[in-house]
């Protein structure tokens, strides 16, 4: 689902809303939650998930075109751990999708 999509989709539920104030909202939260790990922080709504900053160390990797080796540097990588409630909910409407 793309931000556009999710503003559509709040527009048709709650229609005594305009659409640029959920246009506006939906913006601020994702400025919000940017912001929190942007500065280390860590986002958590219940029910849906987590999100965290972990420091990835330097390594040395492979260039997939010629295999040559090379240098990585340290990163930060943003960590997403799914909650319980929709965990049960994806493996209750899709048990037939295989790893």
């Amino acid at each position: 689902m793309t931000k556009s999509e999710l503003v559509q989709k709040l527009t048709e539920r709650f229609p005594n809303l305009l659409q640029r104030d959920i246009e506006r909202l939906v913006g601020t939260i994702l400025t919000e939650l940017s912001s929190a790990l942007e500065h280390g922080g860590r986002v958590e709504l219940r029910g849906f998930g987590a999100f965290s900053v972990r420091k990835r160390e330097p390594r040395r990797a492979r260039n997939p075109k010629n295999g040559q080796e090379v240098s990585v540097g340290s990163r930060y990588a943003i960590y997403f751990r799914t909650g319980k409630q929709l965990r049960e909910r994806i493996n209750l409407a899709n048990p037939t999708i295989k790893d």
